[in-house]
């Protein structure tokens, strides 16, 4: 399978799709600190707060979001804390190798702008794409960084509160339109999620169906999907669902990425 996905990037027919755990690997606060945040501006104590939700942190932010009036506040709390100057994006193994695969188009359902700054960094071209307005404006040359569940530039696109899944739920926006017309031609590369995500796991299962439905099923680009861990009931979903899991199995699943990304660009290097 490694082979065969080197091979897929480097004639550009790959997507890289990226979750929040490629962005823990830069020390960013989890969504338990995030929760944390809430309940303070809410004036709660945090582990009361956790338990009136039952840990369920779509709810809690619904609640956040009807208390306040705006996720305002708190988008400023994550943008502050999140992209703290001490965190630097050159350090990273992940993410330089992230640019060096040079994928056409990247993915993410991640807020932060960490994909963005690996890319000026490193003095690479790219179009930011967060609406349909931003559609128009693709360059051939240029990466598209789509930013699947909002950005933080706009607090209306963002993706966290139980009302904003349910609404990206119907998977009929522009960008989910996008990604299926991507996705037609293109194998797709999960990286940084754990299938906790309701929303992810839907929107794999519509992709499934959009081929299923079709007349050439037999023609879908493969797609895969890292772990970190071997996990028998997952990876026998993610077949039945055309997504292939590629395991690399370590106690740090940071160092496991790394390791799948150099194979990756290892096998692409020797393609040309």
């Amino acid at each position: 399978m490694i082979e065969e996905l080197a091979s897929a990037i480097e004639k550009k027919k790959a997507i890289l799709f990226v979750g929040s755990g490629v962005s823990k690997n830069l020390g960013l606060p989890d969504y338990s600190e995030l929760i944390n945040q809430m309940a303070e501006k809410l004036g709660h104590n945090p582990k009361t707060f956790n338990e009136w939700g039952n840990n369920d942190f779509l709810l809690l932010a619904e609640y956040y979001y009807l208390k306040k009036g705006s996720i305002g506040a708190l988008r400023s709390w994550m943008d502050r804390v999140w992209h703290d100057v001490s965190i630097s994006v050159g350090e990273s193994d992940i993410y330089k190798l992230i640019i060096d695969l040079d994928f056409p188009i990247i993915y993410t359902t991640n807020f932060d702008r960490w994909l963005e700054y690996a890319h000026d960094y490193y003095d690479k071209e790219y179009t930011k794409i967060a609406n349909v307005a931003d559609i128009s404006r693709t360059e051939q040359k240029k990466t598209q960084i789509i930013k699947f569940h909002g950005d933080f530039d706009d607090d209306s696109s963002i993706v966290l509160t139980e009302s904003s899944y349910f609404n990206r739920l119907d998977f009929e926006m522009s960008l989910d339109i996008k990604l299926r017309s991507d996705s037609l031609e293109k194998s797709i590369l999960f990286i940084g999620y754990s299938l906790s995500d309701i929303n992810i796991r839907y929107m794999l299962y519509k992709l499934h169906s959009q081929w299923k439905e079709s007349s050439y099923e037999h023609l879908r680009p493969k797609s895969y999907i890292f772990l970190a861990n071997p996990n028998p009931v997952k990876e026998a979903i993610l077949k039945e669902r055309g997504i292939f899991p590629i395991v690399y199995e370590n106690e740090d699943p940071g160092r496991a990425l790394a390791h799948l990304l150099q194979d990756l660009y290892a096998y692409k290097d020797s393609e040309r």
